[in-house]
């Protein structure tokens, strides 16, 4: 009996036995199978995640910030304790014990699933890595087994911090924050290390469903969680009894609540300068690694100018839209029941409209809701609540209330004060719209080439085509200092004398007659003149007699165009650019003729802090020389590429100085310094342009209407001049300005403006000039250029308002009166164009 006993049970252990070996033959095999082609963990200890590119201003200040995931990365031993703890409570709260995998939790979920429970995975922290790195997140067997097999070798590879670091800076916790750092500041505003138990345990209740549990919308759920990951930390040793009662009892504060600012209301809004930052360097660099490499990256934009040149361009566009009298308004509209319910405000919040304008004050969007003859009432946003608007603010446009307005109409709004932008008591509310001509505006320094302030239309949430980069436009008479700069480098001087008359050219459209602006002709004229009162008949013998071949390759080297039709009528500027390649080209002007490339970036950073792209690439021969004498300064070389010799880069500055003092742009710009520019206009006004510059900065704004068409009265000095001159007020008072550099290698001799003659070196009055000539060249005087069109004989030469005698007397310092022709003169303020 004991022998048969003892046969029966070792015949049951052999059949144990041999299942066993099976089983864990079979397991084996498995285990064998899957763990063939896995993804290489090993790859997880060099783990670069996508973080956030980020732009700061000169100052350091963080002003925009670009990403497709949110995330802020921070090394595990910058992780606080109490973070680690609250999700390792959560998540897995025998992290630091298992390896890679937990049995009993595995056990436990499984008799869950046998007894009817919910299926749950009972992943441990180390396969949730796995999963989110190297796998998908499909829900079957064969994932998990491949999950157990990477999360028993990560273990093997990585300490323990490092696994939970990969975790803590990989997860999604909702409100499109990636990471424990980005949520933090996304749910608090707050760093990690500032964060109180109840807020870490609040992110912690995120990784299972990152988009279940906002409090905004399921504040209750949200708080059984948070409470359930408290009690768990505490029943972990991780929080006393005090600490846990008191978090407890804490409410869910967070910024979807309104309990906290959000950290976006201490960054400006985007604009277009960093949108052409994005642009540029996603382009450079490849947009995965401008969204997703944790670029720091310095702008060149200097934020007060910034604003400046906004408000420069907007007052201006804004003057020309209400001289039409015309009211737009958004085109938006909100259901009136919004009106009559009470829920108005949230109706508005749901328009788009532009909120980023500043303006003489913050500009508000509103709803009509009440339409009076003498009044209207308009329900504004952001607190404000009912305000009336009198008559008197819509004098300027055509028709009453009730022709303009509907009841539920979204419209723009601001404050009218005593004060400057919206400061100081009240008069009234008064409206206000987006115009609907557009225009841009840029300025940079001339020696570095960094861009300093760029704007791309009246408003970027209203438009984000910027306008300063995007828009090809002609840019007219501006174009023509490039056509007089070939020549000037071709051996003509500015007291070169060119005849102004017509001319007619036979194209394949038919016979082309261009025409000066002021539709007359004015003989034989010096080149100054021709530039200072915007000749097109001048320009175009001059192109011709230089050659449309020189000046094309003059208008590609200074970038204004990559490849310029060789036409006579593109000596007018009938070619299209943009106002961010005429900018950089004149800067060439004022800097004596040196290549510079514009730039909006310093430099750029990658995530580890090394300088990957630096702009300015000047020798400073001094810089790391551990001290220098009191009052002296590093010397730097200058190792750029020379446009233009510097005396015609000279002479061309100082012809256009005549175009502010006493040309097309005479009265438009009044500066405390030295100042140059060229006007443009085109046909029938569809586009007008200022191009200027001090010997600190250069600035050009162009206006125009995006489907181009005519604009009533247009010409570049009266159009853009102003946006121009009052955004330089202000730059000069920043960055100083003083009188153009004056090049070696020249002399000065004094002519008669309006003839070319050569004066006496003493003589004086407003005819006098004196001309910068090249040593070893002397000028000739009195020989007339036509560029092969013949002038006729008979011409109807406009002679001004002259005298009888057409000369007038003028005295020189020595006592000695001369003769000189009378000035000739246009009727009308014009800046030439394409006729």
């Amino acid at each position: 009996m004991l022998r048969f006993i003892f046969s029966f049970l070792g015949t049951i252990f052999s059949w144990i036995t041999t299942g066993l070996f099976l089983m864990a033959l079979v397991i084996g095999g498995i285990f064998w199978m899957y763990g063939r082609d896995l993804p290489n963990h090993e790859a997880l200890a060099q783990y670069q995640p996508p973080t956030i590119s980020r732009i700061y201003s000169g100052e350091g200040k963080i002003i925009d910030e670009f990403a497709r995931e949110r995330r802020l990365y921070t090394p595990p031993e910058e992780i606080p304790d109490l973070v680690k703890h609250a999700f390792i409570s959560a998540e897995d709260k025998n992290f630091y014990n298992h390896k890679g995998y937990d049995l009993r939790g595995m056990v436990a979920a499984a008799l869950d699933a046998a007894q009817g429970g919910p299926l749950r995975g009972a992943s441990t922290i180390t396969q949730q890595v796995m999963k989110n790195f190297l796998l998908s997140s499909e829900r079957s067997a064969e994932r998990k087994i491949k999950e157990l097999i990477l999360a028993t070798r990560l273990e093997q590879s990585l300490t323990k911090d490092e696994i939970l670091g990969l975790y803590l800076n990989e997860i999604d916790l909702g409100v499109r924050s990636f990471g424990v750092t980005a949520a933090a500041q996304s749910y608090f505003n707050k760093s990690l290390s500032e964060l109180a138990p109840e807020e870490a345990a609040f992110l912690a209740i995120h990784p299972k469903a990152p988009y279940s549990y906002n409090p905004a919308k399921n504040y209750d759920g949200a708080l059984t969680r948070r409470n359930f990951v408290l009690r768990e930390m505490y029943e972990n040793g991780y929080l006393t009894q005090a600490e846990y009662e008191t978090a407890r009892e804490k409410p869910i504060k967070t910024v979807q609540t309104g309990d906290y600012p959000s950290y976006r209301e201490s960054l400006p809004t985007r604009d277009y300068f960093t949108d052409e930052i994005r642009r540029q360097l996603s382009k450079n660099f490849g947009e995965e690694e401008f969204f997703e490499g944790g670029l720091s990256i310095r702008a060149t934009i200097d934020p007060e100018m910034q604003t400046k040149a906004a408000h420069a361009l907007q007052r201006r566009l804004e003057q020309l839209d209400r001289g039409l009298g015309i009211w737009r308004g958004t085109g938006k509209t909100i259901d009136v029941a919004a009106l009559d319910d009470g829920t108005w405000e949230t109706a508005l919040a749901q328009v788009r409209v532009a909120r980023d304008v500043t303006l003489d004050g913050k500009w508000y969007v509103g709803a009509v809701n009440e339409i009076g003859d003498s009044a209207i009432t308009v329900m504004v946003e952001d607190g404000v609540g009912e305000v009336s608007v009198p008559r008197e603010d819509i004098k300027w446009m055509r028709g009453s209330f009730r022709d303009n307005f509907s009841r539920g109409d979204v419209v723009h709004l601001r404050r009218m004060t005593t004060g400057d932008n919206g400061e100081g008591d009240l008069i009234r509310w008064t409206l206000r719209q987006v115009p609907e001509v557009q225009g841009a505006f840029m300025a940079m320094d001339v020696n570095t080439g960094r861009v300093i302030a760029m704007q791309g239309g009246f408003s970027y949430q209203n438009s984000v085509f910027n306008r300063a980069t995007q828009a090809t436009r002609q840019p007219g008479s501006s174009f023509k200092p490039f056509v007089y700069a070939a020549a000037l480098d071709s051996g003509f001087t500015p007291a070169t004398i060119i005849v102004d008359a017509p001319i007619e050219i036979n194209t394949p459209q038919g016979v082309w007659r261009p025409k000066n602006a002021s539709r007359r002709f004015y003989g034989p004229t010096p080149l100054r003149t021709g530039i200072e009162q915007s000749r097109n008949l001048m320009t175009i013998r001059l192109a011709q007699e230089v050659g449309m071949d020189t000046v094309a390759r003059y208008a590609e080297r200074f970038g204004v165009y990559d490849h310029m039709g060789q036409y006579l009528a593109s000596s007018l500027g009938a070619e299209e650019t943009t106002v961010f390649k005429m900018v950089s080209a004149y800067a060439m002007f004022a800097n004596g003729g040196e290549r510079v490339e514009p730039t909006l970036v310093d430099r750029v950073q990658d995530r580890f802090g090394r300088t990957i792209y630096r702009h300015d690439q000047r020798i400073c021969e001094e810089c790391e020389v551990a001290s220098l004498d009191p009052g002296v300064a590093p010397k730097i070389v200058s190792n750029r590429e020379r446009m233009i010799n510097a005396i015609t880069a000279y002479q061309l500055t100082s012809m256009m100085q005549g175009v502010v003092q006493r040309g097309t742009a005479a009265g438009k710009v009044n500066l405390p310094v030295p100042v140059a520019g060229k006007t443009g206009t085109t046909n029938d006004g569809k586009d007008a342009w200022f191009m200027g510059f001090t010997s600190n900065i250069v600035a050009g704004c162009y206006i125009g209407y995006d489907t181009p068409r005519a604009m009533r009265g247009a010409s570049g000095g009266g159009y853009c001049g102003p946006v121009f001159n009052e955004f330089m007020q202000d730059a000069v008072k920043k960055y100083g300005g003083g009188k153009f550099k004056v090049p070696p290698g020249g002399h000065f001799i004094k002519i008669d403006r309006y003839t070319g003659a050569r004066l006496n070196d003493s003589a004086s009055g407003p005819n006098v000039v004196a001309e910068y000539f090249r040593d070893g060249e002397e000028p000739i005087f009195g020989l007339m250029y036509d560029g092969g069109f013949a002038m006729g004989s008979d011409l109807p030469l406009f002679e001004g308002e002259a005298s009888g005698t057409g000369e007038r007397e003028v005295q020189t310092s020595g006592g000695r009166t001369i003769k000189v022709p009378e000035k000739a003169s246009i009727n009308s303020l014009s800046s030439g164009g394409l006729y």
